[in-house]
């Protein structure tokens, strides 16, 4: 709501976002950052505080309205207001009453009681065993009894048990206790026993005479009664009853002559003021029912709809009960801090208050949970929850300190009732905010922790979804509003619930029976002062009463009034009553000074204090230990990781692992494959597999049989898409290697005619369990060889020289699985032909292409998912579909270095019939004007979901937007080195800097876009000219593509390593999993990690294995000896 109330001056309703450098994002993050690392320490520490105050709040509780302990609220509306000056109506009665003291906290005392049984039989006339069921004639109603008192018999005969009349009364008195008895008072022993045992005795009119409405200034113990500062009598009558007239007259005829007795406030015993109340007691009516039904319906509705969007289908039903329990304990814990602010909460019916907090919780958690599906699946678990609540927090506290304003500005205008319920809700915000930040939070990082929520973080923002786009269902105006893709979005939902229901609860109060309800009564009673909603309270000076007469009106117990109506107006649910202010009789000699240290809390929190303490203790400490024990048995195989993470999170998110002591010389080549093996090939004549499965264990390749098969030189390796074989192509022959018997396979003779491959892969045939591999030779010819049968063929894809030769894996649609391949070669004269395999044979056709006329196409790159393929021109890159051979769209550049140039996509979904989409595109490389790694992303506008990569296969649907409706963002990154897009949509390079040797800060290369966002350590700019400059190797990374851009470095090395002056360049560097590079670094491999890899599935770029990578799990590979090797920890 803030942000719309902002739009005048900020220009838009969005909230703001804080940058990474901002203080208070900086705060929240860290401790993000920190909760979900001491997961236990902060879900204990939740427990903790809501054990301590859930715990009481049934014995601060309680639907019995006759002991100390406050009221629950019912399905019921009620209420004790006053009424202003300007409300001219007629009361339906009339509320005398007298109020008895002794000294301070005695009335219980016999002298005291058996002094008010004096004063009532002055005013009222003997009531002694008091019965007014007589049967006897009724009285003329104009007969004269003005001048003279009523006999008992006549005073009887008005009470309201022999029928209603102008003339009725009745009255209710703690000397009812003992039937108004001298004898039987005087024979009392303990008084305390017996006004606690007939607490629940009703009067003739069926009123019970509770201790709140006969006594005033109570104390409790154990919620009985121990002590009482006035005795309370009251008389209700209507406006023609002659028993009021007397009491009246009674009353300061009393205070004259019983002076010497009494001390009277007032002096002359007449009441000096009177003030219009009005009780209400309205049950919750059908139209209520409705509409709180309505609204719990809609809230469970939107929680189950935007729970549906979260792909946890393993976490679900825990986020549902996380999401219950973090509301119940919020609401419980505020329940339990109003006991003992004695707040009364039983004006309200009971199912609004669930209701308020869950609108505007759950609009806090999922912003919550989305933003921590944005963030990159490979970071850490730390890292992700900290990024997610820097993000967020600061919007959750805006709405909780804008929400607490908007309660307190209203409370001081609206009703008693309403006022309550406003503090309530405050307390409940604030609550609701502590169990976000502790107890959701620290559930949340165990369920991306444990990978139930992981998983699907990977799917939604960075892996293949198999769902067809087609198959989406129309956007709705309702779930644009639920997406915040329009004006009216679930940001403000929480705050209009609680705004119309304070609006509605008001409505209530003010649209009562007894008072005609217009417009503007409503707008002075919301802007009337609040000094005038009751009269000046009459001076009792020196008394020092426990509970003043106003203060005592306001706590009567509801069902008091619903008993009172149901005698007055049998049929109604309010009553107007004219309150005459209490006439107080003072014993004369008693001490009305209070005694030192008076309670301030309630008596039930003492009761709680002084009764439960240790079971309490007790319950606290059992409960947050079976929490522990709990939290062990259910992460009993990875509370090693989540014990350790102290040390683990601490680490940057960039992690450097070495494959040390594998080779003599400089490496020179290095394949992956697709589970994950690393293979090696140095100058020192050694081919090398590291399986990455078994701490990087290796071994040797071992050297051929014969010379004829030595391997070396080795233009080119590859292998099969199960990780079963190896190829090796060298200078004459092809060698096959069985990577899971670990022995040589066979050979077959190659020619290359003195130029190395432009292709070099596995066909798609097979004989003898061995597939064919193809080798596409500079020359424009390829040959595709059994090496079984030692059988090959050969075809001529082009008559001139090739450049470049991309191979194409076609799955073809989910109906016809069967994949097809295709190979896309470009000619130095820059021609195109498309290669198909075609029922055993290899078939080229020239592909024609609407180029640049004054310049040539200086590469191609496959789009592996989307049966394309792009062609590089020097500042243009044209997308192609694979089987029309139609551009699909053509993408500016900078002028580019050749054959720069890579790309990555994010959020893939792929329909049956290749009609895909992507959420963003990237595309780098080098400018060749600086040097500069260029960074353009291509993501939706914001009314899209996602992008429709190829309109080859029709139109896009309504959620995604073409080529032309995208959005671009470009970055750029000083001296990138050597580097390479990663499949989790990141982009990790590998580069050689200066290092100032005075204070070890590198210059700086920062660049300008992540300048206010950069996770450098220790950068420092110092004049350059008075530092020596050394050379260092660092990698870096930029994450958050489509969003503001996250960029962090890291050094290669360990400070002062000796490699860092031997090694002048880099080897190559290959893709390893789903967010690591494997670089070649002298002799060694380093594994470049960004955040967390388990390589524990297929990460080829087939997409077989990328589909595969989407429902990788998180878990420890089983134990296996280690072949000697060495593994460095950078």
């Amino acid at each position: 709501m803030i942000w719309y109330l902002l739009y005048p001056f900020r220009g838009t309703t969005e909230a703001p976002i804080l940058s990474p450098s901002h203080p208070l994002r900086s705060i929240l993050t860290r401790y993000g950052r920190y909760a979900a690392r001491h997961v236990l320490t902060t879900l204990l520490i939740s427990v903790a505080v809501a054990g301590t105050l859930i715990y009481p709040f049934p014995f601060l509780y309680t639907t019995d309205f006759t002991n100390a302990a406050s009221n629950l609220p019912l399905h019921v509306w009620t209420d004790a207001q006053p009424l202003d000056y300007k409300h001219f109506v007629e009361p339906d009665v009339i509320m005398r009453s007298v109020w008895i003291h002794g000294s301070y906290m005695k009335a219980l005392d016999r002298d005291v009681i058996l002094g008010a049984l004096d004063v009532q039989d002055a005013l009222l006339g003997p009531t002694t065993n008091f019965n007014p069921r007589r049967l006897s004639k009724t009285n003329d109603p104009f007969s004269n009894h003005l001048s003279k008192d009523l006999s008992r018999d006549e005073r009887d005969e008005y009470h309201v048990v022999n029928g209603l009349t102008n003339q009725s009364w009745f009255f209710h008195s703690p000397l009812q206790y003992w039937s108004c008895d001298a004898d039987k008072i005087a024979a009392d022993e303990n008084f305390l026993d017996t006004v606690n045992e007939k607490k629940t005795q009703s009067t003739s009119v069926n009123v019970t005479l509770r201790h709140s409405i006969v006594f005033s200034g109570k104390t409790f113990e154990d919620r009985k009664l121990v002590a009482a500062d006035a005795l309370v009598i009251t008389l209700l009558h209507l406006r023609d009853s002659p028993v009021g007239r007397q009491w009246e007259k009674k009353t300061a005829d009393y205070a004259s002559h019983m002076a010497t007795q009494w001390d009277v406030f007032p002096s002359n015993g007449v009441s000096t003021g009177s003030q219009l109340y009005e009780f209400q007691f309205r049950p919750i009516s059908m139209q209520d029912k409705v509409l709180l039904s309505l609204a719990y319906l809609l809230t469970a509705g939107y929680f189950l709809l935007s729970l549906s969007k979260v792909r946890a289908v393993k976490s679900k039903l825990g986020l549902m009960v996380t999401v219950v329990a973090q509301i119940a304990m919020a609401i419980l814990s505020s329940l339990t801090i109003c006991a003992f602010l004695q707040i009364d909460l039983s004006r309200i019916p009971r199912a609004a208050y669930p209701l308020v907090l869950m609108a505007m919780s759950l609009e806090n958690i999922f912003r919550l949970i989305n933003a921590v599906i944005l963030t990159p699946a490979d970071h850490k678990t730390s890292s992700r929850i900290g990024q997610a609540f820097g993000e967020t927090g600061h919007i959750a506290l805006a709405g909780v300190a804008q929400n607490l304003l908007m309660l307190w500005g209203l409370s001081k205008y609206v009703s008693s009732g309403v006022s309550a319920f406003c503090t309530f809700a405050g307390i409940a915000i604030l609550f609701d905010f502590f169990y976000l930040s502790t107890f959701f939070l620290s559930v949340l990082s165990v369920d991306v922790r444990r990978t139930e929520l992981h998983d699907s973080l990977e799917k939604t923002t960075m892996q293949n979804h198999q769902q067809s786009p087609e198959s989406q269902p129309r956007r709705s105006v309702i779930d644009a509003v639920l997406k915040g893709k329009i004006a009216l979005s679930t940001r403000i939902a929480g705050t209009i619930v609680m705004l119309g229901f304070i609006l509605i609860a008001q409505w209530h109060f003010l649209d009562s029976e007894s008072t005609h309800f217009n417009p503007m009564n409503s707008i002075r009673f919301f802007w009337k002062n609040a000094s005038e909603d009751v009269a000046s309270a009459p001076p009792y000076a020196g008394l020092h009463q426990a509970r003043s007469p106003q203060s005592w009106l306001r706590l009567q117990d509801h069902e008091t009034a619903k008993e009172v109506i149901n005698v007055i107006k049998p049929s109604a649910h309010s009553y107007i009553a004219r309150v005459y202010d209490p006439v107080v009789f003072v014993f004369k000699g008693s001490d009305r000074m209070p005694p030192q240290g008076i309670r301030w809390l309630p008596d039930a929190a003492h009761d709680f204090a002084h009764r439960q303490l240790l079971p309490f203790t007790v319950t606290v400490v059992v409960a947050i230990a079976l929490v522990r024990l709990f939290m062990n048995y259910l992460l009993w195989d990875e509370m090693a990781e989540v014990g350790g993470e102290y040390d683990f999170d601490d680490q940057p998110l960039i992690s450097v692992r070495s494959l040390g002591h594998g080779h003599d010389l400089d490496i020179t080549k290095l394949a992956v494959t697709p589970d994950c093996h690393v293979v090696s090939v140095g100058l020192d004549r050694t081919i090398r597999v590291w399986n990455l499965h078994y701490n990087f264990a290796s071994y040797v390749l071992d050297r051929p049989s014969s010379p004829i098969n030595d391997p070396f030189p080795i233009f080119s390796m590859t292998m099969d898409e199960e990780s079963n074989w190896l190829a090796i192509l060298s200078q004459y022959r092809v060698l096959f290697w069985d990577l899971s018997k670990q022995t040589w396979g066979p050979s077959v003779a190659v020619e290359l005619y003195g130029h190395k491959p432009e292709a070099f892969f596995f066909g798609s045939t097979r004989k003898n369990g061995v597939r064919s591999v193809v080798v596409v030779r500079h020359n424009g010819t390829m040959v595709e060889l059994w090496p079984e049968t030692n059988y090959f063929k050969e075809y001529v894809i082009c008559r001139s020289s090739l450049s470049c030769v991309i191979h194409i894996v076609d799955k073809g649609p989910t109906i016809h699985p069967d994949s097809q391949s295709s190979l896309i070669s470009l000619s130095r004269h820059g021609c195109v032909h498309r290669v198909v395999h075609h029922n055993g044979m290899w078939v080229s056709t020239e592909v024609k292409l609407w180029g640049k006329i004054d310049q040539l196409p200086q590469n191609l790159l496959a789009v592996q998912t989307f049966s394309s393929y792009m062609v590089i021109w020097s500042q243009s890159v044209d997308l192609v579909d694979l089987n029309s051979s139609k551009i699909i769209h053509t993408f500016t550049t900078e002028p580019m270095q050749s054959r720069s140039l890579r790309f990555v996509y994010r959020g893939h979904r792929n329909g049956p019939t290749k009609r895909g989409t992507v959420s963003s595109m990237t595309l780098a490389y080098i400018s060749s004007e600086n040097g500069d790694c260029v960074i353009q992303t291509y993501f939706p506008e914001d009314e899209y979901e996602n992008i429709w990569f190829s309109t080859a296969a029709g139109l896009p649907s309504r959620s995604s937007c073409g080529w032309n409706e995208t959005k671009l963002v470009v970055r750029r990154i000083e001296n990138p080195g050597s580097w390479t897009p990663l499949r989790n949509g990141c982009i990790m390079g590998v580069r050689r800097v200066y290092k100032n040797s005075h204070d070890g800060s590198t210059k700086g290369r920062i660049p300008t876009f992540a300048s206010s966002g950069l996770r450098r350590r220790g950068h420092v700019d110092a004049p350059h000219a008075r530092l020596k400059s050394t050379e260092t190797w660092e990698t870096w990374v930029l994450t958050r593509l489509e969003q503001e851009g996250n960029y962090e470095t890291r050094p290669l090395l360990a400070p002062d390593a000796p490699a860092a002056l031997m090694i002048t360049e880099l080897g190559p560097m290959v893709k390893v999993g789903y967010g690591s590079a494997a670089v070649g670094f002298g002799n060694d491999v380093k594994i470049i990690t960004l955040g967390n890899e388990w390589f524990d599935e297929h990460a080829d770029e087939s997409p077989k294995n990328e589909q595969s990578m989407t429902s990788r799990r998180k878990r420890r590979a089983p134990s296996k000896p280690r072949a000697p090797s060495t593994l460095l920890q950078d």
